[in-house]
């Protein structure tokens, strides 16, 4: 099965039209097997997926470990995307350090973890008050020139931290959470396109939401993320729940599911938009690939705007986690 490729940046990044998100294998969802997740990012590529999404934070390299082990014979056929910029040692000011050395030590972490000599995109995972963005392009930019690295990202970026790093080493793809439910990012299309750079949206389906399979907060168990998630909490939990509803039956007269929906709708926002769904399950990641090739009509999109004008119900992120774009 072949998927349709997009172009993130001017730098010669392309990929499909939807990407993989393995956060979920070992972090923020719950437990699974390795096995389960090795099984499902193999499944991804044979389904025509060639982006593939991970971070140091995912387990401080556990996540990484699994990716490569499951990647390891189809390496050079995909694009591997992880992330710096925490801080474990609980020292640092606001959980991140993006110091030059830190970044340095993260990167040999992740090229051994992931088995490989080279990441294709090396993002800030959070951007660090304390660091001047131009020295975290800077030694991006070294890696680069050494072939460790072939692109860099950024994530949860601002307007003015986007420019000035693009301006030391151009930015080939922002990652931002969007989806139906989170609108917040759309301010910063204008920029990206201004600069050339392509948006890689996270949590596309509200952080499992728009399956329409979300329960209550207090149905998820301890260590994850929708137990404290304010959408998934009374009140909001209830109008999100007859939002996604009201998508499931226009979803249902096109023969299609709500997840399909609601990626669909992300892909009609511009062709330099490449989603990353995450799933474990290997009947969701077929339903999800599915939604490459799920256009909507130009009523589809209006009803789409009438049931959630202006994104879902409750904040992202509980206000200590909540990111700041400068």
């Amino acid at each position: 099965m072949s998927v349709q490729q997009r172009h993130l940046g001017k730098q010669g990044l392309t990929v499909s039209a939807l990407g993989y998100g393995a956060m979920g294998i070992s972090f923020a969802y719950g437990s699974s097997t390795e096995g389960d997740g090795i099984a499902t990012i193999r499944k991804a590529y044979d389904l025509g997926v060639t982006l593939f999404d991970t971070a140091e934070l995912y387990g401080q390299g556990e996540n990484e470990q699994i990716i490569g082990e499951a990647v390891a014979s189809f390496r050079d056929d995909i694009v591997i995307a992880t992330k710096f910029g925490f801080d474990f040692t609980g020292t640092r000011e606001g959980g991140v350090d993006s110091r030059p050395d830190h970044i340095r030590t993260v990167v040999d972490n992740s090229l051994r973890y992931l088995g490989t000599d080279h990441i294709d995109v090396l993002y800030q995972h959070r951007v660090d008050p304390n660091v001047p963005i131009e020295e975290v392009a800077g030694t991006v930019k070294e890696f680069i020139a050494a072939g460790k690295v072939r692109f860099f990202g950024l994530s949860e970026a601002g307007e003015n931290t986007l420019r000035r790093a693009h301006a030391v080493q151009p930015v080939s793809v922002l990652q931002t959470e969007y989806s139906l439910f989170e609108r917040d990012v759309e301010v910063l299309l204008p920029t990206l396109r201004e600069l050339g750079i392509g948006f890689v949206p996270y949590s596309p389906l509200g952080r499992g939401f728009l399956t329409g399979q979300a329960k209550p907060a207090a149905k998820y168990g301890t260590g994850d993320l929708r137990r404290v998630d304010p959408r998934y909490q009374p009140g909001p939990f209830e109008k999100n729940r007859e939002a996604t509803r009201q998508l499931a039956e226009l979803a249902a007269s096109k023969g299609r599911t709500v997840a399909q929906l609601a990626l669909a709708w992300l892909l009609a926002q511009g062709d330099d938009i490449v989603p990353i769904p995450g799933t474990r399950s290997i009947r969701r990641l077929e339903e999800n690939v599915s939604a490459a090739d799920f256009v909507l009509s130009e009523a589809d999109l209006s009803r789409i705007g009438e049931i959630l004008p202006a994104g879902g119900y409750g904040a992202r992120y509980v206000a200590a986690m909540m990111p700041t774009w400068h």
